[in-house]
């Protein structure tokens, strides 16, 4: 993305918080409630990242959950900006810490630069989670939506891997890539029938997955969402075969994206109060 990409990305961000998408995409309104700030993070390169902390004015009597999120935009686009409905919404629903992450994108940065972002942010959060006011044994969870949820699903691992700790107790994946066409496993092949059936879907079709694909260069390369399929199947492997607690919420006849993209529609008030039970449970409330 050109200098001039990143400015235009900054002017829709805004154009969004002018008409009220932000605030009214499920985000808190009581502004007295929490506060926002940005912090500069150092990075295995030598680089800095931005990240945005979300914190309650009150931290309430047991504490407060942890909740690091990664925003989508398929690793070329987006911002951490994306996230502030969710977090906000977090922050007045549970008196969480939210963190916001900013990695940087494809194609000035290609994979894996996205992924040790995001891994260099996490392991910085749970080190200084207490200095963030947070309270990790109520809750640390790691998630993202679109590529952020793909990211999300390669820091889970991680931190199993590398025994973050703090541990991480939970992950919210949303409308997630994580399993693409050339690496299906036979045995799901049968199931993974949302990449051809809806190439053409509005908002995310195939070519635009391809596209950006081809900037981010990996290894390998809602109901009407191409992504469909393979967030069913991950979902059944994580509850079948390693025994993981899961809640799935699915919108038949929606596109991805689609509380983003018509926050006004009937099924976006869905999806935002379904968020809320969904982080209930993944916090155990």
């Amino acid at each position: 993305m050109s200098s001039k990409g990143k400015l235009q990305t900054g002017a829709i961000d805004e154009e969004l918080k002018q008409a009220g998408v932000i605030v009214g995409d499920g985000g808190a309104k009581d502004l007295s409630a929490y506060s926002e700030s940005d912090r500069q993070i150092l990075v295995r390169d030598g680089s800095r990242i931005r990240i945005r902390v979300f914190r309650p004015t009150e931290s309430p009597g047991s504490g407060s959950p942890l909740i690091v999120l990664i925003h989508g935009g398929s690793f070329c686009v987006g911002s951490l900006e994306s996230e502030t409905p969710r977090c906000r919404s977090f922050v007045q629903a549970f008196g969480a810490v939210c963190v916001s992450v900013g990695y940087r994108l494809a194609p000035e940065h290609p994979f894996p630069t996205a992924p040790n972002d995001c891994w260099d942010a996490l392991r910085w959060v749970a080190a200084n989670a207490t200095a963030l006011g947070a309270t990790p044994s109520r809750g640390f969870i790691v998630g993202g939506t679109s590529a952020g949820a793909n990211l999300a699903t390669v820091l889970a691992h991680l931190a199993r891997d590398e025994r973050l700790s703090p541990p991480l107790t939970g992950q919210y994946l949303c409308v997630p890539s994580v399993l693409p066409p050339t690496v299906v496993p036979q045995k799901w092949k049968a199931q993974y029938l949302s990449y051809e059936q809806h190439k053409n879907a509005p908002i995310l079709p195939r070519t635009a997955l391809e596209m950006f694909a081809n900037s981010y260069k990996p290894n390998d390369v809602c109901d009407v969402d191409p992504l469909r399929d393979e967030a069913l199947i991950y979902e059944t492997v994580l509850r079948t075969e390693w025994e993981v607690k899961t809640k799935l919420d699915v919108y038949p006849g929606l596109p991805h994206g689609f509380w983003f993209m018509f926050p006004t529609h009937s099924r976006a008030e869905k999806f935002r109060k379904d968020l809320i039970k969904g982080t209930e449970f993944l916090l155990g409330l």
